[in-house]
């Protein structure tokens, strides 16, 4: 049975290890990664045959891309929006931290090329969903950095949520062919939340993940008092990329749409 939760720990480079395409979770065919920099620090992400996607979380660092620099600053996940370069293999993105930051990394195979680009909070605006469904305890805010709509040579989906505290979110119980990581954060240390896969629970906690396989079903919640917010990213399969109609609900479950909370 391959492995489906994860609490990593950054070592002693500042790097931490989520999935990679022959560990315990290669199932999710994707390498991603969290470096934590210190001010002052460079890092630069180059692969052949595989996409880069280098996400904000925290901070004030500098991108520099194919002759492209931007400055962009993110106080935390909680009170600002994404920022994102995103290139096509062989195409080199350095970052440079103006102050101490974090940044996730997002790669998978892709021989395909596209144009390089930069996602930035007015493109992702977070929105609600769910809202007063199932009693209200479904309701969160949404991003979405990039799909097949938006990149449609790209071979990954990258967005965010913020549960609202002690709310549900992939809710109701959905499933879908393509694998999942769910990366998560809360907004106090001592936060936690649940995450399902299948019929197997964990505790999600600060940094810790998710590795969905295709076909499992996967909700999660949040605990009363924390605001959690989620990574979440999908792996198109080869000739079935995700799309938002692949969602797919537990029947045993649907009832709720028309039920009066």
């Amino acid at each position: 049975m391959s492995e489906v939760f994860g609490y990593p720990q950054f070592d002693n480079t500042g790097e931490m290890i989520l999935t990679t395409y022959d560990n315990e979770y290669k199932a999710m065919m994707m390498d991603i990664r969290v470096y934590h920099m210190n001010e002052g620090e460079v890092r630069k992400f180059c692969r052949e045959d595989e996409e880069v996607a280098v996400l904000l979380l925290s901070g004030n660092i500098g991108y520099t891309w194919e002759g492209n620099t931007k400055t962009a600053t993110r106080k935390n996940v909680f009170t600002e929006g994404p920022w994102c370069v995103h290139v096509c293999g062989g195409i080199s993105v350095e970052v440079t931290a103006n102050s101490e930051s974090e940044i996730l990394v997002q790669c998978t195979h892709n021989n395909r090329k596209f144009a390089s680009h930069l996602y930035t909070p007015k493109d992702a605006p977070w929105k609600y969903s769910s809202v007063g469904k199932f009693g209200n305890v479904a309701k969160r805010r949404v991003n979405t950095i990039f799909d097949h709509d938006i990149s449609p040579e790209s071979n990954m989906v990258l967005g965010e949520v913020l549960n609202d505290r002690g709310n549900w979110s992939g809710y109701l119980p959905h499933r879908h062919p393509q694998p999942e990581t769910y990366f998560f954060k809360f907004d106090r240390p001592e936060g936690f939340g649940a995450s399902f896969v299948g019929d197997r629970v964990f505790k999600s906690v600060e940094n810790s993940f998710s590795a969905i396989p295709g076909g499992e079903l996967h909700p999660q919640a949040a605990a009363p008092g924390f605001e959690m917010y989620t990574c979440w990213m999908i792996r198109h399969i080869d000739g079935n990329p995700w799309l938002q109609t692949d969602r797919c609900e537990d029947e045993r479950y649907t009832w709720m749409h028309d039920a009066d909370f």
